[in-house]
């Protein structure tokens, strides 16, 4: 039997709650291998992030090539990218080894409101990473900035945003609707075809630090398995939402606590 395997490319979290470490949780509670290329160290917690250590781009490299070297990569998700030197590393390596499917999450700002994204490298993000990838994942913010406007407040305008993302060069634009309002968070999936929106119920926690990374790694998990793209995001939507309802199981830290990506099994 074939194994399936995703590759993050994500900052790594010290607290476990977000990036590399939400990736590779995402990927194993749902039945896929999960290899990893880290590219930045954070100082963070549940409370915030206190320090950034980019990881230097010749190292990215490294990582990227020694993992499509020798394993069979199915999917890759993208997370924090700090610096442009970075970006251009990850796209040499993704024209290199060209991967069937690509998720990236542009990771601007953390759950505590830190910015994650150096200025200069919103650019990069735009005209380099956005063409190579077959989703991309910004939340309502994310969106906004990404085109330089304020934040959507209605459907017509996230589908407008939506529409627009989509001729940067991707083949598909999720925007997730948790900054939005009302009892349901309504993320709308946004192609060629047209417009679908997946609602689910907002439920009351603070404990949702992971939620935007285990979304983005639970599709690539999706792609990696061969799902098509709406049942992927489906799925996604549907596996972070009874992680979100299960997350109050947990009692981590003083801030927004994780997500429980293991709530089937404990």
């Amino acid at each position: 039997m074939t194994t399936p395997i995703a590759l993050t490319i994500a900052g790594s979290d010290s607290s476990g709650g977000a990036g590399i470490q939400a990736d590779l949780k995402t990927f194993a509670a749902l039945g896929v291998y999960g290899a990893s290329v880290i590219t930045a160290l954070t100082a963070q917690n549940t409370q915030g992030v206190s320090g950034i250590h980019p990881v230097p781009a010749e190292f990215v490299t490294a990582q990227i090539d020694a993992v499509f070297s020798d394993l069979a990569v199915g999917a890759v998700k993208i997370g924090m990218v700090a610096q442009p030197a970075v970006i251009d590393a990850i796209v040499a390596g993704l024209t290199r080894w060209s991967p069937q499917h690509v998720v990236l999450d542009p990771v601007m700002v953390a759950t505590s409101g830190d910015r994650l994204l150096a200025t200069e490298a919103v650019e990069a993000l735009r005209s380099k990473l956005i063409p190579l990838a077959a989703v991309i994942t910004p939340n309502l913010p994310e969106a906004a900035a990404l085109l330089d406007e304020p934040m959507a407040v209605s459907e017509a305008a996230v589908e407008d945003q939506g529409r627009r993302l989509l001729a940067m060069g991707c083949k598909a634009v999720l925007i997730k609707g948790g900054h939005g309002q009302g009892r349901e968070s309504i993320d709308y999936l946004i192609d060629a075809k047209g417009v679908i929106a997946l609602a689910a119920p907002r439920v009351a926690t603070q404990n949702t630090h992971g939620t935007g990374c285990s979304l983005s790694s639970a599709i690539a998990a999706g792609l990696a398995k061969g799902e098509a793209m709406e049942t992927a995001v489906r799925n996604a939507k549907a596996f972070v939402s009874a992680a979100i309802l299960a997350a109050d199981r947990f009692s981590v830290g003083h801030g927004h606590g994780p997500i429980h990506h293991f709530q089937k099994f404990y």
